[in-house]
């Protein structure tokens, strides 16, 4: 894993004013990070709960051997077990204190009906987010990030633009829990 620590990232005085407030901030990304995303308190925080701060970017065609890449990054929070097992979330939807459509879901747990296909995917859909890139097509698409252990990241956005780990809302549906439990770090509380 290539991880590079904040004061690597953007020297050493801003680090120790950061570092000041808190644990050891690390940041994982195939690109310059956006510094106020990487400064500011969501990343702080993330760091202080045991996240790692990961940037991410939309590519298309994942499945295929040249994928393309879109515009855009994604600063999401990475959160890694010892057993190997992670969830992500975007550094906005777990610093919130309000109500997301992404929060919800994780803490609803709902059952997840029946479809075909991968069934993160069509869990996030039922829920009313969607992680496929171009409709359902054998292209595939994903949030990548070349530095992670998970290098594509199937991420449900919902229309409220909050994100989650696919992967991760659906074990939680199955009382899986992926990387951390979520209720003891997100900032908007369990209803």
């Amino acid at each position: 894993m290539n991880t590079r620590t904040f004061q690597s990232a953007l020297g050493i005085l801003p680090a120790l004013a950061l570092l000041a407030g808190g644990g050891a901030l690390q940041v994982q990304g195939d690109t310059e990070p956006n510094l106020n995303l990487t400064t500011g308190p969501a990343a702080q925080y993330c760091a202080d709960k045991g996240g790692v701060v990961e940037y991410r970017h939309p590519f298309y065609g994942t499945n295929n051997p040249n994928p393309l890449r879109l515009a855009g990054t994604l600063a999401f929070c990475s959160f890694t077990a010892s057993d190997g097992s992670s969830i992500h979330l975007s550094l906005e939807t777990l610093y919130t204190k309000h109500p997301t459509l992404a929060t919800l879901a994780y803490y609803a747990k709902v059952t997840p009906g029946k479809c075909t296909g991968n069934p993160a995917s069509c869990y996030c859909s039922l829920l009313g987010g969607t992680d496929l890139f171009g409709g359902i097509n054998a292209a595939g698409g994903a949030w990548v990030n070349h530095n992670s252990a998970i290098v594509d990241l199937d991420a449900c956005i919902f229309p409220d633009l909050s994100t989650i780990d696919s992967w991760g809302l659906t074990y939680h549906s199955a009382g899986i829990i992926r990387g951390i439990d979520l209720a003891k770090v997100l900032r908007y509380p369990k209803p």
